[in-house]
Protein backbone atom coordinates (compact mmCIF):
# COMPACT_ATOMS: atom_id res chain seq x y z
CA UNK A 1 0.00 0.00 0.00
CA UNK A 2 1.19 3.56 -0.79
CA UNK A 3 1.91 5.88 1.82
CA UNK A 4 -0.76 8.74 2.80
CA UNK A 5 0.44 11.50 -0.24
CA UNK A 6 1.33 15.37 1.28
CA UNK A 7 -0.56 18.19 0.30
CA UNK A 8 0.35 19.25 -2.98
CA UNK A 9 0.81 22.59 -3.20
CA UNK A 10 2.36 23.02 -6.88
CA UNK A 11 2.10 21.08 -9.84
CA UNK A 12 5.39 20.96 -9.46
CA UNK A 13 5.18 18.47 -6.07
CA UNK A 14 2.67 16.34 -8.46
CA UNK A 15 4.70 15.99 -11.64
CA UNK A 16 7.65 14.84 -9.25
CA UNK A 17 5.19 11.96 -7.12
CA UNK A 18 3.54 10.78 -10.49
CA UNK A 19 8.05 10.88 -11.97
CA UNK A 20 8.66 8.68 -9.20
CA UNK A 21 5.86 6.43 -9.70
CA UNK A 22 6.96 5.88 -13.06
CA UNK A 23 4.61 7.79 -15.07
CA UNK A 24 5.89 8.21 -18.51
CA UNK A 25 4.61 11.58 -19.33
CA UNK A 26 4.04 13.27 -16.09
CA UNK A 27 3.57 16.39 -16.85
CA UNK A 28 0.87 15.85 -19.09
CA UNK A 29 -0.69 13.79 -16.61
CA UNK A 30 -0.30 16.51 -13.47
CA UNK A 31 -1.57 18.52 -16.07
CA UNK A 32 -5.24 16.62 -16.11
CA UNK A 33 -5.26 15.73 -12.56
CA UNK A 34 -4.83 19.06 -11.39
CA UNK A 35 -7.60 20.37 -13.66
CA UNK A 36 -9.99 17.82 -12.52
CA UNK A 37 -9.08 18.23 -8.69
CA UNK A 38 -11.71 20.36 -6.90
CA UNK A 39 -9.94 20.68 -3.57
CA UNK A 40 -6.79 19.97 -1.84
CA UNK A 41 -8.07 16.92 -0.16
CA UNK A 42 -9.26 15.42 -3.97
CA UNK A 43 -6.34 16.07 -5.49
CA UNK A 44 -4.17 14.20 -3.19
CA UNK A 45 -6.61 11.29 -3.36
CA UNK A 46 -6.67 11.61 -7.30
CA UNK A 47 -2.22 11.53 -7.28
CA UNK A 48 -2.46 8.28 -4.83
CA UNK A 49 -4.87 6.49 -7.00
CA UNK A 50 -2.32 7.30 -9.76
CA UNK A 51 0.35 6.10 -8.05
CA UNK A 52 -1.15 3.45 -6.86
CA UNK A 53 -1.71 2.11 -11.19
CA UNK A 54 -4.55 3.58 -11.59
CA UNK A 55 -5.44 4.35 -15.27
CA UNK A 56 -5.38 7.76 -15.61
CA UNK A 57 -8.49 7.96 -17.09
CA UNK A 58 -10.11 6.35 -14.42
CA UNK A 59 -8.50 8.67 -12.31
CA UNK A 60 -9.82 11.64 -13.78
CA UNK A 61 -13.24 10.53 -15.07
CA UNK A 62 -13.21 10.82 -18.90
CA UNK A 63 -10.77 9.67 -21.78
CA UNK A 64 -10.50 11.42 -25.10
CA UNK A 65 -11.40 9.58 -28.07
CA UNK A 66 -11.66 11.10 -31.54
CA UNK A 67 -11.64 14.91 -29.98
CA UNK A 68 -14.72 13.82 -27.74
CA UNK A 69 -14.76 13.62 -23.77
CA UNK A 70 -15.54 10.13 -23.28
CA UNK A 71 -17.07 9.85 -19.75
CA UNK A 72 -15.72 5.99 -18.01
CA UNK A 73 -15.93 5.25 -14.46
CA UNK A 74 -14.58 2.04 -12.80
CA UNK A 75 -15.34 -1.28 -13.60
CA UNK A 76 -15.86 -0.20 -17.27
CA UNK A 77 -13.61 -0.15 -20.38
CA UNK A 78 -11.18 2.49 -21.27
CA UNK A 79 -11.55 3.45 -24.74
CA UNK A 80 -8.45 2.90 -26.89
CA UNK A 81 -6.78 5.11 -29.42
CA UNK A 82 -6.42 2.24 -31.73
CA UNK A 83 -10.20 1.56 -31.82
CA UNK A 84 -10.17 5.35 -33.11
CA UNK A 85 -8.78 3.42 -36.90
CA UNK A 86 -12.59 1.23 -36.54
CA UNK A 87 -14.44 4.29 -36.55
CA UNK A 88 -12.32 5.74 -39.45
CA UNK A 89 -13.03 2.64 -41.55
CA UNK A 90 -16.79 2.62 -40.79
CA UNK A 91 -17.20 5.79 -41.60
CA UNK A 92 -14.91 4.97 -44.89
CA UNK A 93 -17.73 2.44 -45.77
CA UNK A 94 -20.77 4.23 -44.91
CA UNK A 95 -20.70 7.48 -45.34
CA UNK A 96 -24.25 7.79 -45.51
CA UNK A 97 -25.13 5.84 -42.41
CA UNK A 98 -28.46 6.75 -40.53
CA UNK A 99 -28.70 3.30 -38.42
CA UNK A 100 -25.59 3.00 -35.99
CA UNK A 101 -25.19 -0.47 -33.31
CA UNK A 102 -22.01 -0.23 -31.32
CA UNK A 103 -22.01 -3.68 -29.91
CA UNK A 104 -20.18 -4.36 -26.68
CA UNK A 105 -20.56 -1.10 -26.58
CA UNK A 106 -18.13 -0.19 -22.92
CA UNK A 107 -18.19 3.81 -22.71
CA UNK A 108 -20.13 3.98 -25.84
CA UNK A 109 -17.54 5.72 -26.89
CA UNK A 110 -17.55 4.07 -30.88
CA UNK A 111 -21.17 4.79 -31.42
CA UNK A 112 -20.66 8.58 -29.69
CA UNK A 113 -17.82 9.24 -32.32
CA UNK A 114 -19.63 8.10 -35.30
CA UNK A 115 -22.82 10.19 -34.42
CA UNK A 116 -21.07 12.99 -33.87
CA UNK A 117 -19.03 12.16 -37.38
CA UNK A 118 -22.39 11.13 -39.14
CA UNK A 119 -24.91 13.89 -37.58
CA UNK A 120 -28.34 13.10 -37.03
CA UNK A 121 -28.18 8.88 -37.03
CA UNK A 122 -30.52 6.66 -35.00
CA UNK A 123 -27.84 5.37 -32.61
CA UNK A 124 -28.16 1.73 -30.58
CA UNK A 125 -25.30 1.00 -28.02
CA UNK A 126 -25.64 -2.81 -26.17
CA UNK A 127 -23.64 -4.28 -23.50
CA UNK A 128 -23.82 -7.02 -21.23
CA UNK A 129 -22.26 -5.32 -18.49
CA UNK A 130 -24.83 -2.42 -16.78
CA UNK A 131 -22.40 -0.81 -15.65
CA UNK A 132 -20.87 -0.08 -19.21
CA UNK A 133 -24.72 0.40 -20.53
CA UNK A 134 -24.84 3.36 -17.58
CA UNK A 135 -21.90 4.72 -18.71
CA UNK A 136 -23.04 4.74 -22.83
CA UNK A 137 -26.33 6.24 -21.85
CA UNK A 138 -24.10 9.61 -20.41
CA UNK A 139 -21.89 9.33 -23.42
CA UNK A 140 -24.69 9.02 -25.54
CA UNK A 141 -27.77 11.22 -24.76
CA UNK A 142 -26.46 13.90 -26.93
CA UNK A 143 -26.98 12.18 -29.95
CA UNK A 144 -30.32 10.69 -28.69
CA UNK A 145 -28.90 7.41 -28.16
CA UNK A 146 -30.63 4.03 -27.02
CA UNK A 147 -28.46 1.76 -24.91
CA UNK A 148 -29.84 -1.70 -24.20
CA UNK A 149 -28.58 -4.27 -21.70
CA UNK A 150 -27.94 -7.65 -22.42
CA UNK A 151 -26.10 -10.52 -24.30
CA UNK A 152 -25.04 -9.25 -27.49
CA UNK A 153 -28.31 -9.45 -30.24
CA UNK A 154 -30.56 -10.73 -27.49
CA UNK A 155 -30.39 -7.05 -25.73
CA UNK A 156 -32.09 -5.90 -29.04
CA UNK A 157 -35.16 -4.91 -30.19
CA UNK A 158 -36.33 -6.54 -32.98
CA UNK A 159 -37.22 -3.92 -34.96
CA UNK A 160 -33.47 -2.98 -35.96
CA UNK A 161 -32.90 -6.64 -37.47
CA UNK A 162 -32.01 -5.87 -41.19
CA UNK A 163 -31.59 -1.94 -40.81
CA UNK A 164 -28.41 -1.08 -39.21
CA UNK A 165 -26.06 0.58 -41.64
CA UNK A 166 -23.03 0.31 -39.45
CA UNK A 167 -22.54 -2.27 -37.02
CA UNK A 168 -19.43 -1.99 -34.56
CA UNK A 169 -18.57 -4.65 -32.61
CA UNK A 170 -15.49 -4.11 -30.30
CA UNK A 171 -15.83 -7.23 -28.92
CA UNK A 172 -13.20 -8.75 -26.30
CA UNK A 173 -10.30 -10.50 -28.54
CA UNK A 174 -7.18 -11.35 -25.77
CA UNK A 175 -6.99 -15.08 -25.58
CA UNK A 176 -7.69 -16.22 -21.59
CA UNK A 177 -4.15 -17.32 -21.45
CA UNK A 178 -2.58 -14.14 -22.45
CA UNK A 179 -5.29 -11.82 -20.09
CA UNK A 180 -2.53 -12.18 -17.18
CA UNK A 181 0.22 -10.74 -19.81
CA UNK A 182 -1.62 -7.32 -19.99
CA UNK A 183 -0.38 -4.04 -18.80
CA UNK A 184 -1.70 -4.23 -14.55
CA UNK A 185 -3.84 -0.98 -15.52
CA UNK A 186 -5.42 -2.92 -17.84
CA UNK A 187 -5.61 -6.43 -15.88
CA UNK A 188 -6.36 -5.02 -12.37
CA UNK A 189 -8.46 -2.12 -13.14
CA UNK A 190 -11.18 -3.41 -16.28
CA UNK A 191 -13.38 -5.97 -16.09
CA UNK A 192 -12.49 -9.00 -17.57
CA UNK A 193 -15.52 -9.56 -19.32
CA UNK A 194 -14.74 -6.59 -21.77
CA UNK A 195 -10.93 -8.32 -22.09
CA UNK A 196 -11.24 -12.03 -22.14
CA UNK A 197 -11.94 -13.55 -25.71
CA UNK A 198 -11.83 -17.62 -24.44
CA UNK A 199 -9.63 -20.07 -25.64
CA UNK A 200 -8.10 -18.10 -29.10
CA UNK A 201 -9.25 -15.02 -28.46
CA UNK A 202 -12.46 -15.13 -31.09
CA UNK A 203 -15.43 -16.39 -29.22
CA UNK A 204 -17.17 -13.38 -29.23
CA UNK A 205 -16.61 -12.69 -32.66
CA UNK A 206 -17.68 -15.80 -33.81
CA UNK A 207 -20.92 -15.56 -32.31
CA UNK A 208 -21.20 -12.15 -33.88
CA UNK A 209 -20.01 -12.94 -36.96
CA UNK A 210 -22.70 -15.85 -37.31
CA UNK A 211 -25.73 -13.27 -36.32
CA UNK A 212 -24.71 -9.99 -37.95
CA UNK A 213 -25.74 -10.77 -41.49
CA UNK A 214 -29.59 -10.66 -40.42
CA UNK A 215 -29.30 -7.35 -38.54
CA UNK A 216 -27.45 -5.14 -41.49
CA UNK A 217 -29.35 -3.27 -44.55
CA UNK A 218 -28.41 -4.21 -47.66
CA UNK A 219 -25.68 -2.12 -47.81
CA UNK A 220 -24.35 -2.47 -44.38
CA UNK A 221 -21.92 -3.52 -42.45
CA UNK A 222 -19.99 -5.10 -39.84
CA UNK A 223 -16.54 -3.76 -38.42
CA UNK A 224 -14.67 -5.81 -35.59
CA UNK A 225 -11.05 -5.15 -34.48
CA UNK A 226 -8.79 -7.71 -33.95
CA UNK A 227 -5.41 -8.76 -34.07
CA UNK A 228 -3.03 -9.49 -36.49
CA UNK A 229 -2.29 -12.68 -35.73
CA UNK A 230 -6.15 -13.72 -35.49
CA UNK A 231 -6.96 -11.80 -39.02
CA UNK A 232 -7.12 -14.60 -40.87
CA UNK A 233 -9.45 -16.93 -38.47
CA UNK A 234 -11.53 -13.45 -38.19
CA UNK A 235 -12.08 -13.20 -41.83
CA UNK A 236 -12.99 -17.05 -42.03
CA UNK A 237 -15.73 -16.55 -39.08
CA UNK A 238 -17.31 -13.39 -41.62
CA UNK A 239 -17.32 -15.43 -44.69
CA UNK A 240 -19.01 -18.76 -42.73
CA UNK A 241 -21.72 -15.66 -41.89
CA UNK A 242 -22.66 -15.32 -45.17
CA UNK A 243 -20.27 -12.13 -45.67
CA UNK A 244 -17.48 -10.55 -47.51
CA UNK A 245 -14.81 -10.05 -45.50
CA UNK A 246 -11.63 -7.11 -46.24
CA UNK A 247 -8.76 -6.41 -43.63
CA UNK A 248 -7.95 -2.77 -42.92
CA UNK A 249 -4.67 -2.03 -41.26
CA UNK A 250 -3.47 0.83 -39.42
CA UNK A 251 0.74 0.32 -38.87
CA UNK A 252 0.84 4.15 -36.95
CA UNK A 253 -2.02 2.49 -34.30
CA UNK A 254 -0.73 -1.09 -35.14
CA UNK A 255 -4.70 -1.78 -35.37
CA UNK A 256 -6.28 -4.41 -37.24
CA UNK A 257 -10.03 -4.09 -38.44
CA UNK A 258 -12.07 -7.01 -40.31
CA UNK A 259 -14.76 -5.21 -42.42
CA UNK A 260 -17.93 -7.64 -43.54
CA UNK A 261 -20.63 -6.48 -46.08
CA UNK A 262 -23.67 -8.91 -46.94
CA UNK A 263 -22.12 -11.30 -49.78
Amino acid sequence: MPSPSPRFTSGDSVVAALRSAGCVFAEDEARLILAAARTPAELAAMVDRRVAGHPLELVVGWAEFRGLRIAVAPGVFVPRRRTEFLVEQALAQAPDAKVVLDLCCGSGAVGAALAAALGPVELHSADIDPAAAECARRNTADAGGHVHTGDLFEALPAGLRGRVDILAANVPYVPTEEVALLPAEARDHEPLVALDGGTDGLDLLRRVASEARQWLSPDGCLLVETSARQAPAAADAFTRGGLTPRLAVSEELYAHVVIGTRA
